[in-house]
């Protein structure tokens, strides 16, 4: 009888049943897909972003398809860090899954607000931070675009929690791991990547732009090659582990980003396809290691061979 090979993973001391998650922003706040998937088979659960106050988010339309994407421009609209906790927190109790709490802000102040609070309640296993947000104390620079805001943030939450700390990268930048390395010596326990890319639609027929925002996030496949690159990067670059994502859409795109150097993988855009891609996602994982006869998920991950 063959012995099934060992899924879990260690993300920077946040252990996994798998190295399978969901993206911020494609699975709602987790309860919205009970009816589709049973989400205790996930490794982990990431939250749509969190504010420290409510956003409206951008004016619509929000939503448009691309060639082998989707852009969106959501605008991180949401009810706030109080409506989170008071009637969304309480549903995770159920879902039998790590929940990592997806954090947006606009000071650091706020970053650092929001972990506090949430460091205080047993059903958030990690926090996300997402510093792709417009920061208005730096003149609304994105902070995961510049090394020295991000150290600094960085730093600034971690002394506010001693919860893992994923900091979650935007490709937008000329070289992804000085932004990395950054994260890193700021005290972050792990590095997620890629956020999407910084694209736009256009009506020809109306010579406008398709977003109400004009520009958007670039995500689905057309990224992969863009996200693979990162990860293989940062891998090399940094001694954290990498959650990779950007385009995944089968066990065979999530096994690239192992190989790449990613301990764990998000998906994002395909849950919009079908909810149900992630469980697929781990039983193709799962396949592979038996077939190419690995005992350990760990034994792959950054073990592309460019000799």
């Amino acid at each position: 009888m063959t012995m099934k090979p060992k899924l879990e993973v260690d993300i920077g001391g946040l252990k996994l049943k798998n190295p399978v998650m969901v993206a911020s922003g494609t699975f709602g706040y987790g309860d919205e897909f009970k009816g589709q998937l049973d989400p205790s088979k996930l490794g982990a659960i990431i939250t749509k972003t969190i504010t420290r106050h409510r956003r409206e988010g951008n004016r619509p339309p929000r939503v448009t398809e691309t060639a082998a994407g989707m852009l969106n421009s959501i605008g991180l609209q949401n009810n706030g860090l109080d409506d989170f906790i008071e009637n969304k927190l309480k549903n995770y109790k159920s879902l039998g899954t790590k929940l990592i709490v997806s954090l947006g802000g606009e000071t650091n102040d706020e970053y650092v607000e929001m972990a506090k609070a949430l460091s205080s309640f047993k059903e958030v296993a990690a926090l996300e931070l997402n510093i792709s947000c417009p920061n208005i104390e730096y003149k609304d620079k994105i902070i995961a675009q510049d090394r020295d805001l991000t150290l600094n943030l960085v730093k600034e939450v971690r002394r506010a929690t001693s919860l893992p700390l994923i900091v979650k990268l935007s490709p937008n930048v000329c070289d992804i791991t000085r932004i990395a390395k950054a994260a890193q010596e700021g005290g972050a326990d792990a590095i997620s990547l890629i956020n999407t890319l910084l694209g736009m639609a256009i009506d020809v027929d109306k010579q406008k732009p398709v977003l109400g925002n004009i520009t958007g996030g670039l995500s689905g496949p057309a990224i992969k090659p863009i996200a693979l690159r990162m990860v293989w990067q940062v891998h090399n670059m940094v001694s954290l582990p990498v959650i990779g994502m950007g385009g995944i859409m089968n066990a065979r795109d999530a096994i690239e980003f192992i190989i790449a150097g990613a301990s764990a993988v998000a998906i994002g855009t395909a849950n919009f396809v079908d909810p149900c891609t992630a469980l697929s996602v781990i039983d193709g994982i799962e396949r592979y290691l038996v077939e190419h006869h690995f005992k350990d998920i760990n034994e792959v991950v950054g073990s592309l061979n460019v000799s």
